[in-house]
């Protein structure tokens, strides 16, 4: 992964628009990743699903908690990617009272499957969800790359986090600043 550039794919996002009005002012908005990540360094995470429960009560709350040690160690931005429309994701975020972290809803497992990270949940019901990992983006290339061990779609109920925590991608951001 590491030198690799991040796949340029456009994701499917909802953006607050008072001009449409309403009890929904929200219009569509797309998202290329390609542009994203140009001429910046990101954090992003990705995880296996919105209101799940690791990713609810541990990985999202984390990297909203040590967002501005992350952006002080030299990310521009934090992202949360995760295989889930956008509208699972703007409410998940009000949920998590997320105030920083941007949520990236990748609805159709496109960056994902890109990534190599896409896997299939169908044992549980859930469809094809990502993998749970963190990468470091400079300019659009992946300069770190942190996956939790034993990635599999075989059915186990193994979901370890721990390689992807912010801790970790802390500790390597500042033994490696931006150039």
């Amino acid at each position: 992964m590491l030198g690799r550039t991040v796949p340029d794919v456009t994701l499917k996002t909802r953006v607050r628009d008072e001009s449409v009005g309403g009890p929904n002012p929200f219009r569509w908005q797309d998202v290329h990743t390609g542009e994203l990540f140009a001429g910046r360094r990101a954090v992003v995470f990705a995880l296996p699903g919105a209101f799940t429960p690791t990713c609810t009560t541990e990985q999202c709350p984390a990297y909203e908690r040590s967002y501005d040690d992350l952006t002080a160690a030299g990310a521009d931005d934090v992202y949360c990617l995760s295989v889930n429309d956008a509208f699972v994701m703007y409410q998940w975020g009000k949920h998590l009272g997320l105030n920083k972290v941007k949520l990236l809803p990748d609805g159709s497992g496109d960056f994902t499957r890109r990534m190599g990270m896409l896997i299939h949940k169908d044992h549980l019901g859930f469809g094809d969800r990502s993998w749970r990992y963190a990468m470091v983006v400079d300019d659009g290339k992946i300069v770190a790359w942190f996956e939790e061990p034993g990635i599999n779609d075989a059915g186990q109920d193994d979901d370890p986090y721990g390689e992807s925590s912010p801790e970790k991608v802390l500790e390597w951001l500042k033994g490696n600043p931006a150039k």
